[in-house]
């Protein structure tokens, strides 16, 4: 019994995330014409430094100025746009499971079967929704693009690559940290609220 009700569960957010797959692919599009954007600023400096300091026109600066603001302009709405249709996913997976969890969560509590974790299912439903709808889900679109920048980096000049290589294993080191360190409190905080 408890395995076909898992089966069951499992079906239910396999057919709720089937829904979106559209729109994770839109995100996706959307998420390669920001990432090709983010060179706008390398590219037109190095522009201004070809073109500009060695011509010394002010039209050619002004006309790449004029051009890069419009390219920044459009990125910026790429990624409003990514992060309101994110939002649409977020809504929509929350809509499909709002009732169903609902009635579980009365359901285990009036018959006295539901663990404590059990009473909070709406909470953590939100919290998932939260997760969709945040940047850090944005930022997995925009990683497998990261090596890209490592490859372009290195082209320019293989020290700056490795600069770019050894800050990257910085990042990641104090993300972990900081995972390691807040982990209890976090679990602590967690059996706090359960109890309450």
């Amino acid at each position: 019994m408890s395995d076909e009700l898992t089966a069951r569960g499992r079906a239910e957010l396999l057919s709720a995330r089937r829904e979106s797959r559209t729109l994770y692919w839109m995100v996706a599009l959307f998420s390669f014409f920001v990432n090709m954007l983010m060179l706008t600023g390398p590219l037109y400096m190095l522009n201004v430094y070809d073109r500009v300091l060695g011509s010394r026109s002010l039209e050619t600066l002004i006309a790449l100025s004029v051009l890069v603001g419009f390219l920044y302009a459009c990125m910026g709405i790429l990624d409003f746009v990514r992060g309101r249709v994110m939002g649409r996913i977020g809504a929509r997976f929350q809509a499909k499971m709002d009732r169903r969890v609902f009635s579980a969560v009365l359901k285990a509590t009036t018959l006295n079967r539901a663990p404590r974790e059990a009473a909070t299912g709406l909470r953590d439903l939100e919290a998932v929704q939260r997760l969709i709808t945040s940047p850090a889900l944005m930022a997995l679109f925009d990683l497998p693009w990261a090596p890209l920048f490592f490859v372009g980096i290195f082209i320019f000049h293989p020290m700056m690559g490795v600069l770019a290589l050894v800050g990257a294993a910085a990042l990641i080191l104090v993300a972990l940290v900081n995972q390691a360190s807040t982990k209890g409190p976090l679990q602590d905080a967690n059996a706090a609220t359960f109890a309450s």
